[in-house]
């Protein structure tokens, strides 16, 4: 594992551009001109450790604007929602969207890498306008996981329509819609 990790910190980043699939690929064409995407591919997403993955997000800050803004869609919410209540972002954030992502720990998900600290209080500052999606019928992440994320970020902005699953088919107008209102 050492020497897989030492190879990961060797390893330049050099086009973020990865195609992905659903709605991710497609905000490029919904969002339009004046928003360019960088969707990394996070590491070994089977086996997911927040070491790797904090590591490999460091390593596109350099493709970064002044002002971004972050979406983070199930794990990648939860990895987003502990980097940014930890780290300082060393680029001003517009806004932070938290999709379907586990806030804490259960049975069926054996994550305690990517729980949150105990404070969200660095997100809340740093994240400026917050925005929580959970869709009621999700099958991968209870829909409880949506009431411990407004219990530690009151301030977000709450949508929880029905019918997404866990947000892997093609649309999300309300992701497009809320990102354009920025």
């Amino acid at each position: 594992y050492e020497e897989y990790f030492e190879s990961l910190k060797r390893v330049e980043v050099k086009n973020p551009r990865f195609k992905t699939k659903g709605w991710k690929s497609l905000l490029d064409e919904r969002l339009g001109a004046g928003y360019e995407i960088i969707a990394p591919r996070m590491p070994n997403a089977a086996n997911a450790k927040y070491a790797e993955w904090r590591l490999w997000f460091e390593k596109h800050f350099k493709f970064l604007n002044d002002e971004v803004i972050l979406v983070g869609h199930s794990l990648g919410a939860s990895f987003l929602t502990r980097y940014l209540s930890e780290e300082k972002f060393p680029k001003k954030i517009v806004g932070t969207f938290l999709v379907a992502g586990p806030f804490s720990v259960d049975e069926d998900r054996q994550l305690v890498e990517f729980v949150p600290p105990a404070s969200l209080k660095l997100l809340e500052e740093q994240g400026i306008k917050i925005f929580l999606y959970h869709s009621k019928d999700d099958d991968a992440v209870n829909f409880a996981e949506l009431a411990k994320y407004q219990s530690a970020l009151p301030t977000a902005t709450v949508r929880a329509p029905d019918g997404y699953g866990h947000f892997i088919d093609d649309e999300f107008p309300e992701l497009v819609a809320d990102i354009k209102s920025l």
